[in-house]
């Protein structure tokens, strides 16, 4: 077995657009952002129109469940095609070094194929690599109606590795400028700039490998995390993406028993981050709730009892400065509301986070009004701007620690669904790159 297939990677061909493609009307952002603001991509599809994008090989989940989306799902795989065909790619071995500079903070992280035989995104896992949150399976058949049978995949996948030691990015920064610019530019919408560099000279790429498979020593990592030498490793824990990763999985187990076991489907292209990266923050992820026909407050004064107590609040900044600061065994969220903004405190939570508290409620609530439906956002002022409308319900969250997450997704498994989001809404990731996940014609 190979260092690579012990680790769970391989080392990518990736395609990328050829020179004379306007790379800010190429590169999008990830499909699942901004699904609660129809004007975003509205915007974005002006700016791209017919130019080649990324924009045309994907499904914003905004389109989700509304008349477009068996068009959409018709034309992606018909877009991925015809840019096949029109020769609009370049092909190139290797792993990519990506810098993304966005509100003055430079996030580091590197392209690479992961095994999908060596992740399982099912509760209890303990392969090496493995889902952070709950896999909602009832979310995984349009994204596998659209990736399967297309030729390309585009990642907007970030996956984390726990290197406090910087030991697999270190061998890279040290020839940084020596490595081939593949694309350099600003992102559309005021969300930054992004570079990425070939990393294809053998001795480095030798060196990063060695620091990942360091990393999923088992004596480095029983030590490491203070469990038994037995406990199989946790090399990559999913950042964002983990819906997309589960499809390929889904779709690559489909496949198998029909295919090579070398199949470029049995890999998947993603992003990986060092969680100890300093300008990698975790933002939370507020839920917003619409078409309240039964009051919300009254069901969940019904739901937890004498446990729920209820503090109006002033304003915005109260509130949040409340949720934020919470201390002790109690947990705390904000709701907004056309009614006003309230502090929420549940004693003796049955959840170790209050987004786990909060949302076992919502999940009884959606489940009680089916004409209720949720979104999950970023930031607080959309939060505020929806939340106060009529027959909406906003409930903010406190930010989890990007310290715990390693330690805790191996001691007690996957955290509840969209607990944490890897920064707000324009700094998630863009389509950039594509791959080949089916043999070539």
């Amino acid at each position: 077995m190979s260092k690579e297939e012990n680790i769970g990677v391989q080392i990518p061909e990736v395609l990328l657009p050829i020179k004379g493609i306007d790379l800010n009307k190429w590169a999008v952002i990830a499909c699942d952002q901004f699904t609660s603001q129809p004007e975003y991509w509205k915007q974005v599809a002006q700016i791209v129109g017919d130019a080649p994008s990324t924009y045309h090989m994907i499904l914003p989940e905004v389109f989700l469940d509304s008349s477009e989306e068996a068009l959409r799902i018709q034309s992606v795989q018909a877009n991925m095609h015809k840019y096949l065909a029109e020769g609009i790619f370049q092909s190139i071995k290797g792993l990519i070094y990506i810098e993304r500079v966005v509100k003055a903070k430079t996030r580091r992280g590197l392209m690479i194929c992961l095994d999908l035989e060596a992740y399982d995104y099912n509760k209890g896992s303990h392969t090496l690599i493995r889902a952070t949150e709950g896999t909602i399976l009832e979310r995984l058949p349009p994204r596998i109606r659209i990736r399967k049978d297309a030729p390309l995949e585009l990642p907007h996948i970030l996956v984390l590795y726990d290197d406090p030691q910087h030991t697999v990015l270190i061998p890279v920064l040290e020839k940084r400028t020596e490595f081939e610019v593949c694309y350099d530019f600003d992102l559309m919408m005021g969300s930054g700039h992004l570079t990425g560099r070939l990393v294809n000279e053998p001795t480095t790429v030798n060196q990063v490998l060695n620091a990942l498979a360091k990393l999923a020593d088992p004596k480095h990592f029983s030590k490491k995390y203070n469990v038994p030498l037995e406990m199989k490793p946790l090399l990559f824990a999913m950042g964002d993406g983990n819906h997309s990763l589960a499809t390929a999985k889904a779709i690559w187990e489909d496949m198998k028993p029909h295919v090579e076991m070398d199949h470029p489907a049995r890999y998947a292209l993603v992003e990986i981050e060092n969680i100890h990266d300093q300008a990698l923050e975790f933002e939370p992820i507020h839920r917003l709730v619409f078409n309240t026909s039964i009051d919300v407050k009254a069901a969940m004064f019904d739901y937890y009892g004498e446990r729920i107590k209820i503090q109006n609040m002033h304003d915005l900044k109260q509130l949040i400065s409340a949720v934020d600061s919470q201390t002790g065994p109690n947990h705390s969220v904000g709701m907004l509301s056309p009614e006003g903004l309230s502090l929420i405190e549940i004693a003796a939570p049955d959840s170790n986070l209050p987004v786990g508290t909060l949302q076992a409620f919502l999940n009884n609530y959606l489940k009680s009004n089916p004409s209720t439906k949720i979104d999950y956002v970023h930031g607080s002022k959309i939060l505020a701007n929806l939340g106060t409308k009529p027959g909406n319900a906003g409930f903010y969250l406190p930010a989890m620690d990007k310290n715990d997450l390693f330690k805790t997704v191996i001691l007690d498994g996957a955290l509840p669904r969209k607990t944490f989001s890897m920064g707000e809404a324009k700094e998630k990731r863009f389509y950039m790159e594509c791959r080949r996940i089916q043999s070539a014609d």
